[in-house]
Order: C-alpha cells, then structure tokens, then sequence
C-alpha cells in the first residue's frame, strides 16, 4: 500500500469514528455505560465474525496462546473503547477533548524512546499547530467541570493509544522482518477483538439495569460495526505504513469531523473558534501531508 493510499484510508478511519457523538443525540434511553457496554458488545461480535472469516476457527483456540504483545494492545483498546466515556461522566466535554489532542505529542515521544524514529520539523510542527487548533475550539468552554479525576481518565485515552500506536508499529517492523526470514511475526488483529471483549465486560455491571429500547441497540449495533469494528481494523492493517505518531495526528480529525456531523445531523451549530480551531487542525494536516509529498521525478514512498 502506498503512502498516499494509507493517508486516504486513515481520513476514512477517522470520519468512521467520528459518527459516535451525532449517532449518540439520537439515543432515546441508553446512558453513559450502558452506550459503552453495547457498542463494545456489538463492537465484539462483528470482530468475532469478521475475524472468523478471515482466519478460520482456529482463531479461537489461538486466543488463549496470543503473544504478550497481543494481549498489551488488547488493554490498550480497551482502555481506549471504555475511559473516553467514563470521562465524559466525570469532566466536561472541552477537557476531555482538549487532553485527547495531546495524543499526537505522546505518541511521538514515545516512538522517539522506544524505536528511536526521529521526526521531521514539519510533523513536530504539524502537531503543536493541530493542537493549538484544538484547545482553541474549546478554549472558553475550559475550566468549568475540571476535576482530577476526570483529567486522569480523559489522559487515559490518549496514553493508551500512544502505547497501542507504539505496539502496532513495533509488530509491524517484526512481521516485515519475519517475512524476510521465513518466520511467525505476532497477528494483532485479535487484540482488537480481545480488548471489545475486556471492555464490554467491564461496563457490563456499571450499566446495569439496562435501559436502552429497540431503537437504541439498533443504533448502537450501527456503532459497534461500523464506528469501532470496521476501522479499527483498518488502523491494524495502516499501522505498517504510517508511523504512530501520523496516525495519531490524522486522528485528530475526528473531532473535526464530529463538530460537523453534529451540526449537519443534530443542528448542533459550531461556534466560530470552533471553526477557526477546525480550520488550523484541518491546516495543519493537510500542510503537513502536503510536504511529505515527493517530486514528481520521485516515487512515492513512506517518509
């Protein structure tokens, strides 16, 4: 896959994941875990299926035999899957979201401790600039609902997917590796199953009773397939063109995505620092992509 293909694919991802907040107005009784429980659970069961095609019934019985590393990005999705939500129970909307831009910043460092990948200038600039963009979409909504709590569960999110970004690109280099010398590089596609797994039954008792109507599991059913499953797996199969901390990035154009499904499905009406925040995320990416690009007299390539 070319690089260019894979930052396509990676706006797709995260278009898919920014369904969640305008699916989620539309809910008639289903709340805070209990929204958490039932898109992990159907998050899961289209994992379980999909992957069963794809590798057989064997899956299964390998599940149990899965690799540490398999298992360490199995937390890492399900800490991601399930404390964004346990956050917005704690904290305001603005805080969390502005704590998750700084996923792109950790994701960064951590590459640069633990596989030595240096980036260039304009990524480390790309990521202060996206990041000023997002706490200026929310800048006069900071401060009100701030507890510790709430901090430490919105910097959850963006810490185990930093770590997580880190695995997969650290699994990623083994397989090529593995595939030059005729041995078994670890399959991290289970993790996504095993953490929807984890998280659905870690929200379980925290939403029970359950409440949400026919509508509701229909809707949430919608989510777990296609806002979770779908690219998530997809986010696997990129990792081995990406670097974690690209990946990371473009991620932060869900929330400028779910600022304008909201508006378009919900007639959630952005304010203007949110559009000016949007357009210096959306600026910041597409400069960045932009200089990665080669001379024409020069394939493209992985930067």
């Amino acid at each position: 896959m070319s690089h260019r293909r894979a930052v396509i694919l990676m706006v797709v991802v995260t278009l898919l994941w920014s369904m969640a907040g305008v699916v989620s107005r539309h809910l008639e009784g289903a709340r805070s875990f209990e929204v958490t429980f039932w898109r992990s659970a159907f998050n899961a069961l289209a994992l379980a299926i999909a992957l069963t095609a794809l590798r057989g019934p064997h899956l299964w019985s390998g599940l149990a035999r899965a690799p540490r590393v398999v298992w360490a990005s199995a937390l890492c999705w399900a800490v991601m899957y399930t404390a964004f939500m346990v956050a917005l129970t704690l904290t305001t909307v603005a805080n969390v979201l502005v704590i998750m831009a700084l996923g792109p910043l950790m994701t960064a460092l951590l590459a640069r401790l633990f596989l030595a990948q240096r980036l260039p200038p304009r990524t480390w600039a790309a990521i202060l600039l996206a990041g000023g963009g997002v706490v200026w979409m929310f800048a006069r909504q900071l401060g009100a609902g701030v507890s510790p709590a709430g901090s430490a569960a919105a910097l959850a999110v963006p810490l185990a997917a930093a770590i997580n970004w880190t695995l997969l690109q650290t699994a990623g280099q083994r397989d090529m590796a593995s595939t030059a010398e005729g041995t078994v590089a670890p399959d991290m596609l289970p993790a996504v199953l095993l953490g929807a797994m984890i998280s659905a039954a870690t929200a379980l008792p925290l939403a029970w009773p359950l409440q949400a109507t026919a509508h509701d599991i229909g809707l949430l059913g919608f989510l777990g397939a296609f806002q979770l499953a779908l690219p998530c797996l997809l986010v696997v199969r990129l990792s081995r063109v990406l670097s974690g901390a690209e990946i990371s990035l473009l991620g932060l154009l869900e929330l400028v995505f779910g600022v304008a499904l909201a508006w378009l499905g919900a007639g959630e009406v952005p304010t203007g620092e949110t559009l000016v925040g949007g357009a210096l995320v959306v600026g910041a990416l597409v400069l960045n992509e932009w200089l990665a690009l080669p001379p024409r007299h020069q394939p493209a390539g992985r930067p």
